[in-house]
């Protein structure tokens, strides 16, 4: 096939801001984790499939498989859908206090 360029689990994106490696990204409509470090305007490899454990808002809870958001704003995932990207889905649930969530990123562009 003489048009086929990549899988696109991993895709090349422009870093809007410093990153490390393991932050999440969002480009447009691509949300993506940074495998590697990046400088803002940098192309960064990112994953857009896969299992992450990802910063999230302290005060929400979820259920496994319960949708989950982006916050473009503070860089965090949230329960929260106004205003907010969906992402994917909770694989664990996430209690009240915890700063982490792990999340199933499934790689549709919404």
């Amino acid at each position: 096939m003489k048009n086929f360029v990549q899988k696109g689990d991993v895709v090349t994106l422009i870093a809007p801001r410093d990153l490390a490696s393991g932050d999440a990204v969002l480009v447009g409509a691509v949300f993506a984790v940074a495998t590697t470090a990046a400088v803002s305007g940098a192309s960064v490899e990112c994953e857009r499939k896969g299992v992450f454990d990802l910063p999230a808002l302290n005060t929400d809870t979820l259920a496994a498989g319960a949708k989950v958001y982006w916050d473009e704003t503070n860089h965090r995932i949230t329960t929260t859908a106004s205003g907010n990207t969906l992402v994917g889905a909770a694989t664990v649930a996430k209690t009240s206090g915890a700063t982490v969530a792990r999340v199933l990123l499934d790689g549709v562009v919404r």
